[in-house]
């Protein structure tokens, strides 16, 4: 199954936030979304998840789900949105109580997503307990539940320190090996980007436009070793250098606004 961007234009009252944005993401592909602050990424994100109507253009999925796929666009956000009164286990069934009538097959659902999350010893405890780290592991295993074709995150390791921004990574890289789940992966972090991207959208200062489309030739597994470093400082130095003028632009405009 795809997603396509097909020409999205979005505006809020006068205020023009995204221009003619269009790209595919194809099964099993990660495509990062990076651009100077007020591009439009978190907008763009939103309208791709159904969550906002576009001023102009569609977003759509192409294709079949997956067999067993309960929501093929499931999220990922930046402050976990966790329920502070359910345990990490019940946090996950969340999402599939109107789906499973069934609780042994729900049971067997949390589990797994538990074990690929290796929160399996946490089952009981409640996200006042986990650090940051555990508390995000906690949503991406509630997205992994309803095993979506495409998981939508927004600046999900933002709020993380960087050691357990690096074991998060290095997480999702685990997860997204086999192919069978690709994500639109929305950063600030160019660091992120090229680690974890088969290809980058960088956009434009608002209103948002696709600037430039940039391949990321390693794979997920080759980034992660030493031998790679100096490419991808590279990568992210080219990426800089796209975004910097307008960056700079972007946070003028802020701190006068």
């Amino acid at each position: 199954m795809d997603l396509i961007a097909d020409h999205i234009s979005h505006r809020f009252g006068t205020l023009d936030v995204l221009d003619d944005v269009s790209f595919t993401v194809s099964a099993g592909e990660v495509v990062a979304v990076v651009g100077p602050s007020g591009c439009g990424k978190s907008t763009l994100l939103s309208i791709l998840g159904g969550l906002l109507q576009p001023s102009a253009g569609a977003a759509e999925l192409r294709g079949a789900p997956p067999s067993g796929s309960l929501n093929p666009l499931t999220f990922v956000f930046q402050d976990f949105a966790l329920l502070p009164w359910c345990t990490v286990a019940e946090n996950v069934e969340f999402p599939l109580r109107h789906a499973m009538a069934d609780a042994a097959e729900r049971r067997a659902v949390v589990d797994d997503a538990l074990r690929r999350t290796n929160l399996s010893d946490f089952h009981a405890a409640y996200p006042k307990q986990l650090s940051g780290g555990m508390r995000q592991r906690v949503g991406i295993a509630r997205a992994l539940a309803v095993k979506p074709t495409i998981l939508l995150m927004d600046e999900p390791l933002s709020a993380l320190d960087s050691q357990t921004r690096e074991l998060l990574m290095e997480d999702f890289v685990r997860l997204l090996a086999d192919g069978a789940m690709g994500a639109v992966y929305v950063t600030h972090n160019l660091e992120e980007a090229v680690r974890l991207a088969d290809r980058i959208v960088v956009l434009s200062r608002r209103p948002g436009r696709v600037r430039e489309v940039v391949t990321i030739p390693p794979t997920r597994t080759e980034r992660g070793e030493l031998h790679a470093r100096e490419k991808l400082l590279a990568l992210q130095s080219d990426l800089w250098s796209l975004i910097r003028t307008e960056a700079i632009d972007a946070e003028r405009e802020v701190q006068h606004a």
